[in-house]
Order: structure tokens, then C-alpha cells, then sequence
């Protein structure tokens, strides 16, 4: 799902413009953002826990060349999930993305040539292959 899907669906609830409630969705991914930047955790009751988590220089590996290369000390979020999101993920019986037949080549471990263009430019044009 993505965040144009989002809007679409609660300003269907909402009864809100897509406009309006485009700039309310925005408005909480922000906020949640600055929280974050500003506080280091953010917990959202029964839905579960954004927290920013220092993680340490290591030694890694390029795989196209097998040379050992130093990877920096970096800031990650790290999300822990609620008990209620917990309950509901877990009595699932399907997950609808993998059981959609667009993906199921993806999921088969069959690269579609168009995903893995999509991929490559979003890692800006590096290939994982």
C-alpha cells in the first residue's frame, strides 16, 4: 500500500478532500519524524515502538569483489510492533501481498526484468546481482 493509497482511503472514512487529508497524513509522518529526531523513541499505543538506535562500525564484505570494506557507525529506526498489531499479523491466514499474482514470480524467487530495473534504480542503478 502506499501513502496516495492511504489518503484515498481515509478521506473515503474521513469524508475529507484527498487534498486535506493528504496534508493530515503528511503532517503525522512528520511529526513522527521529528520525534524521533528530537527524542530518540516514539510509542504509539497499540500500534508499537519507533525507536532510533546508534549501530556500530563493522567489517563487511563487497560482494562483487569479496574485498573487506569499514562500514561507519550509523543511526537506524528500529520498529517494534504492539501487542494488538502482534495479535492481528499473527491470526492472518494469507498474506494478500504474496498471494497476489503480480507478485508471485517475485516471491517464487523469480526476478521480473521490470521489478528489478525498478530495484536497481532505486539503489541508483547498483544491482544486488
Amino acid at each position: 500500500m502506499t501513502k496516495k493509497e492511504i489518503v484515498k482511503q481515509i478521506s473515503e472514512r474521513a469524508e475529507l478532500t484527498q487534498l486535506k487529508t493528504k496534508e493530515i497524513v503528511q503532517w503525522t509522518f512528520d511529526a513522527i519524524v521529528e520525534t524521533l529526531i528530537r527524542d530518540g523513541r516514539i510509542e504509539l499505543r497499540n500500534f508499537g515502538v519507533f525507536e532510533v538506535k546508534r549501530r556500530k562500525p563493522r567489517k563487511a564484505r563487497n560482494p562483487r569483489t569479496g574485498e573487506r570494506v569499514d562500514v561507519d557507525a550509523k543511526n537506524v529506526v528500529t520498529f517494534k510492533p504492539g501487542k494488538e498489531m502482534e495479535e492481528r499479523v499473527r491470526q492472518m491466514t494469507s498474506i494478500p501481498y504474496l498471494d497476489n499474482p503480480e507478485h508471485a514470480a517475485s516471491a517464487d524467487g523469480e526476478d521480473d526484468e521490470e521489478e528489478a530495473a525498478a530495484v536497481s534504480a532505486s539503489r541508483g542503478g547498483r544491482s544486488s546481482k
